[in-house]
């Protein structure tokens, strides 16, 4: 009985789309879209009396949308709005870098240095394990800054904290925090360079301190330009910058000499798995020092995804930016990033 209703639903869709192109309709044919039940046929039935197109679909929540150059939206062009389809306005929060937990994190040497002297009835012991989290986003603050659609003025905000969780002996205690807000200028080009279509430079200012007093004190600004590639499903991200001097007493001289003068960040994605390469040098034939992350996104239930993350060099928070470590972390994240 389902298939003859239907049918004949479809036959009365039909010639009344071909008579409403022809003449007025009748309303005998208004009584027969009444008679409809459904909600959405209803609808169309009166659309093709009206002769009124069908409306296009919308995407569903999570759908890739086509794009004219590549006919999908690239992770860059998705991450900083580029195209026409990725835009989605200003004040809207969105992930900037990776929001991770990792509930166990190895280092092969925990950086006590800083912290000798610095308890007055014991030195903290660090453990070679403790707990990361990251949390990360950005908000666009102006979409097509002075009537260029190419250009946004976005604002972002990151904190990492390193907690020893497991270390009864320094009361449990967050061993380190970095906080890092940024302004950003997005210019979005488009351009070839050795196979590789550039997307946007990202002109930004950053700060980055830890929050800490007397000798714990860690902070420095810099100026960014930051180059965005992309070919097929690798993203290259180039992003040399310039430390402002500080106007005050200097917690970190010589923090150049080891985080360098720039970064840069490979990212590839495959299906739902994402990895990440970035590297760091000072680039300094005498007293060499650098910094290389790995990190693998992957899924696993809904929007939960696990996340691994290797570090072998100097400068994997600011109180660390001087001492050299390998560590290893497992965990989980929620939202992937740049």
């Amino acid at each position: 009985m389902v298939l003859p209703r239907l049918l004949q639903r479809v036959g009365v869709l039909l010639l009344l789309g071909v008579t409403a192109l022809t003449r007025a309709a009748e309303p005998a044919e208004w009584e027969a879209c009444s008679a409809i039940s459904a909600d959405n046929e209803r609808l169309v039935c009166y659309d093709a009396l009206a002769g009124r197109p069908p409306p296009t679909p919308e995407p569903s929540p999570g759908a890739v949308v086509a794009d004219a150059h590549s006919g999908l939206l690239s992770s860059l062009s998705r991450h900083w709005e580029l195209d026409g389809e990725a835009k989605q306005g200003a004040f809207l929060f969105r992930a900037h870098r990776p929001n991770y937990f990792l509930p166990l994190k190895y280092s092969s040497a925990p950086n006590e240095q800083p912290f000798v002297g610095a308890f007055p009835q014991h030195d903290p012991g660090l453990k070679a394990v403790e707990t990361v989290l990251q949390l990360s986003f950005k908000v666009k603050g102006m979409q097509g800054v002075f009537g260029n659609d190419d250009l946004d003025l976005w604002f972002g905000y990151t904190v990492t904290s390193f907690w020893q969780a497991y270390n009864s002996d320094f009361s449990a205690a967050f061993r380190e925090s970095n906080y890092e807000p940024e302004m950003m200028w997005v210019v979005r080009t488009d351009y070839s360079l050795a196979g590789f279509r550039g997307r946007f430079v990202n002109l930004g200012l950053v700060h980055q301190s830890n929050g800490r007093g007397a000798g714990l004190s860690r902070s420095w600004n810099r100026v960014y330009a930051q180059f965005g590639f992309e070919r097929d499903k690798l993203a290259l991200l180039v992003r040399p910058w310039y430390r402002l001097p500080e106007p005050g007493v200097d917690d970190n001289p010589d923090i150049e000499d080891y985080l360098g003068h720039g970064d840069l960040q490979a990212v590839y994605t495959s299906g739902r798995n994402t990895w990440s390469l970035q590297l760091r040098n000072n680039l300094q034939r005498d007293d060499n020092r650098g910094a290389l992350k790995l990190s693998w996104s992957f899924p696993l239930r809904s929007r939960l995804r696990g996340y691994v993350e290797y570090f072998n060099g100097y400068g994997e928070s600011l109180i660390d930016y001087n001492h050299r470590q390998q560590t290893i972390g497992l965990g989980v994240s929620l939202t992937g990033g740049i």
